[in-house]
């Protein structure tokens, strides 16, 4: 694949995330909280596949995108992406599995703004080292 395919992955992808944060704080203020928990991981998700594509590499799984992510901007990365920022990752994969499919699971208002605030900080930080 050409080198302008990446760049445009990239971009299209890092452009989405910013879109599902925006629709992760309209579902956050409207009190629907599962919804916000699922919009911020995807958010987060499509951030990290920016930074993949930014490396000409992709993942079909979100397990196999964070995993990815941890194994080239984290632990052989440039320090710009923390062990703490892989756990958060981690945590809002969680809570968007428990959001999406347990059925008894109750979200919090406070735990959903934690989560979008969370992913607004993820897609900001992949934009910083992308350069957008």
């Amino acid at each position: 694949m050409s080198e302008n395919y990446y760049k445009d992955l990239e971009r299209v992808r890092i452009e989405r995330a910013g879109e599902l944060v925006t629709e992760a704080e309209e579902l956050l203020l409207k009190g629907l909280y599962k919804s916000a928990n699922n919009r911020a991981f995807y958010a987060i998700e499509k951030a990290i596949k920016a930074l993949l594509a930014n490396i000409k590499t992709d993942a079909e799984t979100h397990n196999g995108a964070v995993k990815l992510f941890n194994y080239h901007f984290v632990h052989n990365g440039e320090g710009i992406f923390t062990p703490g920022d892989y756990k958060m990752i981690i945590k809002a994969d969680q809570i968007r599995n428990a959001s999406d499919y347990d059925d008894f699971y109750i979200a919090s208002k406070e735990e959903s703004r934690v989560q979008v605030e969370n992913a607004g900080y993820i897609v900001e930080k992949v934009k910083q080292f992308l350069g957008y």
